[in-house]
């Protein structure tokens, strides 16, 4: 388990318990954290292995981690279970992240300092042994981006930029798996204003 799926100890003890759970109903687990608060929230976040999740899919996850929850009951106080899909603006938690996203904007943020610097913004540019590999602007006026290589187990934090290129992919992407059905959205009717007087 890695610190981007799950960072605190409490974290890593709770994905151990539902990591299972997740993965014995045909899902990956992207990240959990228990986030404090008057009443605590467990947020977790899931997707099938080729990506993508669906509410009812987040429902029977939300079922079955309800039940182990209740039989280990690992957690004191009350709190909220919250299932959801990582989202467009995702954090990449896994190596496999970077591969799938490569050619997005993202912001990279390293536990301890490299060339003086923990944050990274640039397009991914794949993953290499171990390291991903992000192309980040050059320091100096007119310089060419250059490609630096981060250690995976460096990184603290690491999630999508939302842009517009990325919007409509993954756009394309539920409109091929048949997921949006624009024909389903009703026409939009106007009138010309100069009718109306």
């Amino acid at each position: 388990m890695n610190d981007l799926i799950a960072k605190a100890a409490i974290d890593r003890r709770l994905a151990e318990i539902i990591q299972p759970v997740v993965e014995g109903l045909g899902f990956e687990l992207v990240r959990l954290r228990l986030m404090g608060g008057k009443t605590p929230i467990l947020q977790i976040m899931a997707e099938r292995p080729d990506g993508g999740i669906e509410v009812d899919e987040c429902a029977d996850i939300s079922t079955a981690v309800s039940a182990i929850m209740d039989v280990e009951d690992p957690i004191e106080d009350n709190y909220t279970l919250e299932v959801s899909s990582p989202g467009i603006d995702r954090p990449l938690t896994r190596l496999k992240d970077f591969e799938a996203f490569e050619g997005y904007e993202a912001k990279l943020e390293t536990s301890e300092l490299i060339d003086g610097r923990k944050r990274f913004k640039g397009t991914l540019a794949g993953v290499e042994d171990g390291e991903v590999l992000i192309e980040i602007p050059s320091e100096g006026k007119g310089s060419e981006p250059i490609i630096i290589g981060l250690q995976f187990d460096w990184l603290a934090d690491a999630k999508l930029v939302l842009t517009d290129e990325l919007i409509r992919e993954m756009l394309r992407q539920r409109k091929a798996a048949g997921i949006v059905d624009e024909d389903a959205f009703d026409e939009i009717e106007t009138t010309d204003a100069s009718e109306e007087e």
